[in-house]
């Protein structure tokens, strides 16, 4: 299978961070990182396939984690980078670590922000992934959206609902729904990985909003897990946390990679 084409944005110049946006997102969901990350880094954005300007294979079988992250290392390749910081917001954040896991090499530190919940976590957003994706599919992405991402049941944070909502409704409905079934659902716990987890000598800093209970747990035990691990709880702040605290994650950010030297 051809792979897709990617839609890949490049800012600044210095060490290559490359950075990926979480489900129904897009590279301009990390904009007010790159602003503050440009002067002295090189920061790669893209859109995940079947989001965005990328394209969107019609084919289940391209819709996988491990699909995923040979994506993340095309990003890289792009920009002609044999190694980099890797992060990225939730469904990112999935696919940074798994990319860390099978391209350890590849990787001199990881960002990983909102980290996803494993399905078996009953507030987590895996585990409603194939209902969501069920809905997708019946009554269109307004409804499903309006049901899973921006509606008043899902506390997403209320000053982003409407980056969110205008991003979300940009992508192809049957695209949405593949990743529902084949990368969301497939999201596994902390503690199912663990053993896998424990052999990661990466730096990585781990950021969370100290409302994001699903992702809050997994981001704890995940720092618990990871021997080089640095975690910071962003008050106040929902599961989008880059979005509604940009200047505290980028700040966040910006010491973290400095630190690496």
């Amino acid at each position: 299978m051809e792979p897709p084409r990617l839609y890949v944005d490049v800012d600044g110049a210095g060490p290559a961070v490359v950075l990926a946006h979480g489900f129904g997102g897009s590279a301009r969901n990390f904009g007010p990182q790159m602003r503050a990350l440009k002067d002295r880094y090189q920061v790669v954005r893209y859109d995940a396939r079947g989001h965005g300007r990328s394209d969107a294979p019609s084919e289940p079988e391209a819709y996988t984690p491990a699909a995923f992250v040979v994506d993340m290392g095309r990003a890289l390749d792009e920009v002609g980078a044999s190694s980099a910081v890797v992060g990225g917001l939730s469904m990112g954040a999935g696919t940074a670590l798994r990319f860390a896991a099978a391209h350890p090499d590849r990787v001199r530190g990881l960002v990983l922000s909102a980290f996803p919940a494993g399905a078996d976590d009953p507030e987590g957003f895996a585990g409603k992934a194939l209902r969501f994706a069920e809905t997708i599919e019946r009554e269109g992405l307004e409804a499903a959206g309006e049901e899973y991402v921006w509606g008043p049941k899902t506390r997403l944070d209320r000053n982003a609902v409407n980056f969110v909502q205008q991003g979300f409704l940009e992508h192809p409905p049957h695209a949405l729904a593949l990743t529902l079934r084949g990368v969301i659902a497939a999201q596994p716990s902390v503690a199912a990985m663990r053993a896998d987890l424990a052999s990661l000598r990466h730096p990585t800093l781990i950021i969370v909003g100290s409302v994001d209970g699903p992702s809050r747990r997994a981001s704890e035990a995940l720092a618990a897990t990871l021997p080089q691990a640095r975690l910071v709880v962003v008050p106040g702040a929902g599961h989008v946390v880059n979005l509604q605290k940009p200047d505290e994650v980028s700040a966040a950010m910006h010491g973290f990679l400095d630190g690496l030297g």
